[in-house]
């Protein structure tokens, strides 16, 4: 077999055996396929498209490119993945309150990327975590804590790694296809019995329409559940952050007032309750979602899934008083202002990518993959969607490292911001339930 022979069969249309595509992904790990072929084979892909066996064998492929986890525990494995918005606290509160319900959950995480948050750079915020523990640490955290929010090790589904930076240099990024694969392979490689899939749409997601969300979270589940394993996507609202604040200490403040009931975002809560009941549900915990949501409301009440949080930060080298003293242990911004409004109304539209791009501009988030964060800087007291306010209310407080900083993140955030005459009727936070 020849790597341009399955190119070419793919080229005019045909389809791709599962041994023509792993033969593609051994190549592409072992690289003796060369840069420009795996760039021609995800070109034919993305004008072609691929059927829903095909997208099955490659997601598998790439997830048997490394290695696969493998667990001995005495409840199930579950996991989330999000497709990105701004303000997206989830994973923080979802992970150990699944864990103080029964289930295990290694999370396998990423970094930032372009104006969404990542879940990695808000641990890195927490002096002394371990973002990247050795494999055994891994696996004796969720273990013993039932949770552990880590990011990916260099043997979890190489071949993602290599054809995303192809993909990344030869516009096939928006392939529907290779995204559902790339995101599958990393997340069914960590050995999972179930998942849970939350695709943002609106003015802070990657997909702007609820059609293009919808094709999106179908294809994902599709995929997921003909490789074996149970899941189901929300389709939830990013036309305004999800919670107050967007910033990676700033969120884990956020975090960490929601954990201790200290202050809680309503659409962060829903969303977070949502997400858990319909793990619960598909890892057979729960005898459904409203059983799934009555038991992630009880642990969250109850401070349950606050220690399942402040053990998983102290097994992986964070304070043993991080909740207790967050405040202490987080950095701060030097500068630190409120932005107002100018005009008195009513909240109608924000751009909440461009609040995004506001935190990324402040040094919160990398404008090169080589950037180093400034985890102090961001935003937050942000006001949400049909908020009244008169002029001089403040819309947001933004957090800087510098005057200049702040005067640009100022002019970006109230750019965001759309004030009318006439109050806003409530949108629904979930918009779809796929699966």
């Amino acid at each position: 077999m020849l790597p341009q022979e399955v190119i070419a069969i793919k080229r005019d249309g045909g389809h791709l055996s599962e041994a023509e595509i792993r033969f593609m992904v051994e190549g592409l790990t072992a690289e003796t396929i060369s840069e420009g072929q795996v760039a021609a084979f995800a070109m034919a892909v993305f004008f072609r498209g691929l059927a829903l066996d095909e997208r099955v064998a490659l997601t598998r492929a790439m997830r048997d490119s490394g290695t696969v986890l493998a667990w001995d525990l005495p409840g199930p494995v579950v996991d989330k993945h999000s497709t990105g918005g701004v303000g997206d606290n989830v994973s923080l509160l979802l992970a150990p309150a699944l864990a103080a319900c029964g289930v295990y959950v290694p999370m396998i995480s990423g970094r930032g990327l372009g104006h969404t948050g990542g879940t990695l750079d808000k641990f890195d915020a927490i002096p002394g975590y371990a973002t990247q523990p050795d494999a055994e640490t891994f696996r004796r955290v969720v273990a013993d804590v039932g949770c552990a929010i880590i990011g990916q090790t260099a043997d979890i589904a190489p071949a993602d790694r290599r054809l995303y930076g192809i993909r990344d240099v030869t516009a096939t990024v928006e392939s529907i296809d290779l995204i559902t694969a790339s995101i599958l392979s990393k997340k069914l490689a960590a050995g999972l019995d179930a998942l849970v899939l939350d695709v943002k749409v609106g003015s802070g997601a990657f997909m702007g329409s609820l059609a293009e969300a919808r094709a999106l979270a179908s294809a994902l589940v599709e995929v997921a559940n003909g490789a074996g394993c149970p899941t189901r996507a929300l389709i939830t609202d990013m036309n305004e952050p999800l919670a107050s604040a967007a910033g990676n200490a700033l969120e884990m403040v956020n975090a960490a007032r929601f954990l201790t009931g200290e202050a809680i975002d309503g659409r962060l809560w829903d969303v977070t309750v949502a997400l858990g009941a319909e793990s619960l549900a598909r890892a057979g915990i729960a005898a459904g979602v409203e059983d799934g949501a009555d038991r992630m409301r009880m642990v969250f009440e109850s401070g349950a899934a606050a220690e399942r949080f402040e053990a998983m930060v102290r097994a992986l080298g964070g304070p043993a008083d991080f909740l207790d003293d967050y405040e202490r242990h987080l950095v701060r911004a030097p500068v630190v202002a409120e932005v107002t409004a100018r005009e008195p109304g009513f909240i109608r539209a924000i751009d909440t990518k461009r609040l995004g791009f506001a935190v990324v501009e402040l040094g919160g988030g990398r404008r090169r993959a080589s950037d180093r964060i400034d985890h102090s800087v961001g935003l937050d007291d942000l006001l949400g969607l049909g908020a009244a306010v008169e002029v001089g209310s403040p819309l947001a407080r933004v957090h800087a490292a510098n005057p200049e900083a702040l005067a640009a993140a100022e002019a970006r955030v109230r750019a965001s911001y759309h004030i009318g005459d006439a109050p806003l009727a409530e949108a629904p936070l979930i918009l779809d339930r796929i699966g």
